[in-house]
């Protein structure tokens, strides 16, 4: 069973780790989709620009990735505070 510190300590990474990727989605939703649309549709992906692309499809499998990432992460992160499941 895991101590107060551990589960404290466990909790704090898990809220720099939450922010660190909340920051990434908002950076690839708003930032790559809507505020540099404009200067990502210079380069082109598969005949569609980038902009457009970030937009529909990019920031999906970002949000995707992301997802994936969390959950590898938080396994590692549960057994190295002892909170994982059994």
């Amino acid at each position: 069973m895991a101590t107060p510190e551990k589960r404290r300590a466990h909790w704090r990474a898990n809220l720099r780790i939450l922010t660190v990727l909340i920051a990434l989605w908002a950076l690839v939703s708003f930032g790559a989709a809507i505020f540099f649309a404009d200067a990502l549709d210079r380069i082109r992906i598969g005949g569609f620009k980038l902009g457009f692309w970030m937009g529909h499809q990019g920031a999906m499998l970002v949000f995707v990735g992301i997802i994936g990432f969390y959950v590898w992460f938080m396994n590692r992160l549960d057994r190295r505070h002892d909170v994982h499941e059994r």
